[in-house]
């Protein structure tokens, strides 16, 4: 029993010596993330990758400008069906593979979808765990990738690896979309209530002449 404690103690220092060295690094004035020391950047057309190896897998941070004549989204609903498509491409890109605990998540005060891509190359399953940040001008895609055989270690590196996401203050969900409006809109609403109003005065009228005594 005391020779596995002492087994255990070099891995758990080698993950607090991870957390302790990873280093904030300025995406764009608005996103900066932490990577492992030794990151590599390559720059190519309106993006840009960020990789850095860990002690159990791999980071990967893709900053994607979006297209200038990008439609802009109109509502919550429409953010949401595109980060589904979002996540159905990136499956779609590899075989093998299924999309599993897709979820949505919060960051700073936007939203984001997180899951994790299960590929199993026959017998050697690989994880990656993304989330996925996208503002009307720019798609942030962050992924860390390990293997189920390290699974129980890199979920601790994964997790610091996302929690290091940091926003700027300035960024709020009109990054995203254009209105939290929800329902009916204060014209409909004026014009229903108009009619309600309508019907029910031609209601009493009808009422009140029906009681009217005839003369005779």
């Amino acid at each position: 029993m005391k020779k596995l404690f002492l087994s255990i103690i070099p891995v758990l220092l080698a993950v607090s010596g991870f957390c302790q060295e990873l280093q904030p690094v300025k995406l764009d004035n608005d996103v900066t993330v932490s990577l492992f020391p030794g990151y590599q950047k390559k720059d190519t057309l309106n993006q840009s990758t960020y990789s850095a190896n860990a002690l159990d897998g791999y980071m990967i941070v893709i900053r994607q400008a979006n297209a200038k004549d990008n439609t802009p989204l109109k509502k919550a609903s429409d953010l949401n069906k595109a980060l589904k498509t979002y996540v159905k491409g990136i499956q779609a890109e590899s075989e093998n593979s299924v999309a599993e605990n897709v979820r949505d998540t919060i960051v700073g005060q936007l939203k984001a979808k997180v899951f994790t891509l299960k590929t199993d190359n026959g017998g050697d399953v690989t994880l990656r765990d993304f989330l996925l940040l996208y503002t009307q001008d720019v798609t942030y895609t962050f992924e860390y990738v390990y293997t189920d055989n390290t699974a129980a270690y890199a979920k601790k590196e994964g997790k610091a690896f996302f929690s290091s996401i940091r926003l700027g203050q300035d960024m709020i969900w009109t990054d995203q979309y254009q209105s939290r409006a929800t329902g009916l809109s204060s014209i409909n609403k004026l014009e229903i209530f108009g009619a309600g109003a309508l019907v029910l005065v031609l209601v009493i009228v009808l009422v009140t002449r029906k009681k009217k005594p005839a003369l005779g």
